[in-house]
């Protein structure tokens, strides 16, 4: 088993990261073909299920990408679900304390690290084989946990530290939303900013690394030099709706007596 996205983010490399909501295998053949370091497909906010996450990633199996799952909740069944089904990485929403961030880790890893369960199904035959693949799962597979909230802040240290944990990535909408602000990407108040820099420090002194989520290319680069290594930059479906506005505005614009 081999997570190029895994192995780029342990030698301190930038990766680009997709993110697929809209349920269907062309359309994540089709954003695979774009060139990203991996793709994350949404089964907490994106329109997703379990059928279609795995139909998606039997569609894009043939681009050199690291494809991981944002699961719904920290639950420990269908974060196994969709591992055995060829996942190479959990993102986990809402981890808020350090005993969420070991039961996510728990639910991620098998013995003696965690409590998942084998019969890794897909990912069996796809990464090696089933009498193979659980020796090579618990150092391949990627386990991230989201940092929404501002008590998820405070725990930051704990959480971090974690054995079995890679990295963090943050939620800029629900992490303004906890702190009273509009729930926006690409932010710019000072407060956020700060935050910011202070995961990315704690995540320097654990020797792990962070990610976000972002709007743009242009706000990602920011985040970038910031410290950030896993960008995020927008969604399938919000990339799909500001190409077709931008041509339908522009083609508007240019026509006669308008």
């Amino acid at each position: 088993m081999m997570n190029d996205m895994r192995k780029a983010l342990s030698e301190g490399k930038t990766v680009i990261n997709g993110w697929q909501c809209i349920p269907s295998a062309f359309a994540g053949e089709t954003l695979a073909g774009a060139g990203w370091d991996g793709i994350t497909l949404d089964m907490q906010h994106g329109i997703m299920d379990y059928a279609s996450v795995i139909q998606s990633m039997q569609a894009m199996a043939r681009f050199p990408l690291t494809p991981t799952v944002r699961v719904p909740w920290n639950e420990p069944g269908m974060i196994g679900r969709v591992l055995d089904g060829g996942a190479m990485g959990i993102v986990c929403p809402m981890v808020n304390t350090e005993a969420e961030a070991r039961a996510l880790v728990r639910a991620v890893r098998f013995p003696p690290l965690g409590t998942r369960s084998h019969g890794p199904a897909r990912a069996g035959s796809l990464y090696g084989s089933a009498g193979t693949y659980y020796k090579t799962a618990n150092t391949d597979v990627l386990c991230i946990a989201m940092i929404e909230t501002p008590e998820a802040v405070q725990n930051i240290d704990a959480i971090i530290n974690i054995e079995g944990l890679d990295g963090i990535y943050i939620g800029p909408g629900d992490l303004g939303l906890t702190m009273g602000l509009p729930p926006v990407l690409d932010r710019r108040e000072p407060e956020i900013l700060n935050i910011y820099e202070q995961l990315i420090a704690a995540c320097r002194k654990a020797g792990k690394w962070a990610g976000i989520h972002n709007a743009t290319s242009s706000y990602s680069i920011e985040m970038a030099h910031m410290g950030f290594q896993f960008l995020t930059i927008l969604t399938d479906n919000g990339l799909l709706y500001n190409m077709a506005k931008s041509e339908v505005d522009k083609t508007r614009a240019g026509l006669p007596g308008v």
